[in-house]
């Protein structure tokens, strides 16, 4: 039996904590997936340097480098348990009652101070302090959180920054090569290499619900204290926010996940303006299609989204669809599974109308929806 573990990352040495608690999976025969510290791991496979690369690493590197920052999180502990022990101490860092401190990484967004990092990085923390790429510190303020996105937003009292340039999340494509840009162990300004090994992927990490998850898949190693770092692309652009690995013993074994650039703008631009995530949403409950659904409802389709509930006074309802529509497209583009879905409509924008290519038994149509925002998260 197979035991994974997918972690959000917090750095891990001395008497550094991590900042999460458990979440759980479970994936077919696959026993419950929790979230865990993990263990110092010296070495990362990279790949090998041949004519064939085609792109320069150090470029790359040079370029993103001076937009990932190292957050550090202080936290008023109160209480203890033997579950701290484990979660906060594990390398027989000083326990008890006293203040706490975590470390995560985060992306400038912007010249005047704002940073991109993820939601568990810097929650309950009662002081944040940033340190640039150059070792200039920061007192930082949160701004505002989004836990179902996992992401967060950050601000220093500081000009002149380099935010990082922004890349298109949905123009990469499965094999690109991808660098993976952090603090792991708090060592600054680490760099890893892998390629893009999937996308679109949803493991269960941030619950139900709300939540949004379609994530970059890449084997460049990720370890604690890359949270909240760059996931960048041949070019040295922003392409994803480091989230969690998966992995059967607690160390980085090839398979991490980054939350999507496009999802992370469209969440951070509301953050900003806001003060929160504006969140538009269908207002159904959905299932992916496979060939005895298909079967069942009467559809041509092998790949889709097929309506199973609606929601009192939800935007689908409004809009007229109906329990066992299959939804298969959206404003022109292919919608092959829920991620798909989900991160499609996380991006758009409250009041924005969405076109959905629908199956209805043996008629395709088009229904449009107008976005209404989902208040009770």
């Amino acid at each position: 039996m197979k035991q994974w573990i997918a972690l959000v990352f917090s750095g891990i040495l001395g008497g550094v904590i991590t900042l999460t608690g458990s979440h759980f999976l479970n994936q077919g025969n696959a026993e419950t997936l929790k979230v865990e510290p993990v263990t110092y791991a010296r070495s990362a496979n990279l790949p090998s340097w041949s004519s064939n690369v085609p792109f320069d690493f150090v470029q790359a590197a040079q370029k993103a480098t001076p937009s990932v920052v190292n957050i550090t999180a202080k936290i008023a502990r109160t209480t203890r348990s033997s579950q701290d022990d484990f979660f906060f101490f594990p390398f027989g860092g000083r326990g008890g009652g006293g203040p706490a401190e975590g470390s995560g990484s985060g992306v400038i967004y912007s010249e005047n101070g704002y940073i991109i990092t993820n939601n568990h990085v810097v929650e309950g923390a009662n002081e944040l302090e940033v340190t640039l790429s150059d070792n200039r510190k920061y007192k930082a303020t949160l701004i505002g959180a989004d836990k179902k996105t996992d992401l967060a937003v950050i601000k220093i009292d500081a000009t002149g920054l380099s935010p990082a340039e922004m890349g298109n999340s949905d123009a990469v494509r499965i094999g690109e090569w991808a660098l993976a840009v952090g603090n792991p162990f708090d060592l600054t300004s680490t760099v890893t290499a892998g390629i893009i090994s999937a996308k679109g992927r949803n493991i269960d990490l941030l619950g139900k619900g709300a939540a949004i998850e379609a994530f970059i898949q890449t084997d460049a190693a990720v370890n604690p204290g890359n949270s909240g770092g760059a996931l960048v692309d041949a070019e040295g652009r922003l392409i994803g926010i480091n989230t969690a690995i998966a992995t059967r013993t607690g160390s980085f074994q090839g398979y991490s996940f980054a939350i999507p650039v496009n999802l992370a703008r469209r969440v951070v631009d509301d953050i900003i303006n806001f003060g929160d995530y504006k969140r538009p949403y269908l207002g159904v409950t959905i299932l992916e299609l496979d060939s005895d659904l298909a079967k069942e409802l009467s559809v041509d389709a092998s790949q889709g989204v097929v309506i199973d509930e609606l929601v009192e006074g939800g935007s689908a309802q409004y809009a007229g669809l109906q329990v066992k529509d299959v939804i298969v497209g959206i404003d022109g583009r292919e919608v092959k599974s829920v991620p798909e879905l989900q991160e499609v409509i996380g991006r758009a924008k409250v009041g924005d109308t969405v076109n959905l290519k629908v199956l209805r038994k043996s008629k395709s149509i088009i229904v449009p929806v107008k976005l209404r925002e989902q208040k009770n998260q």
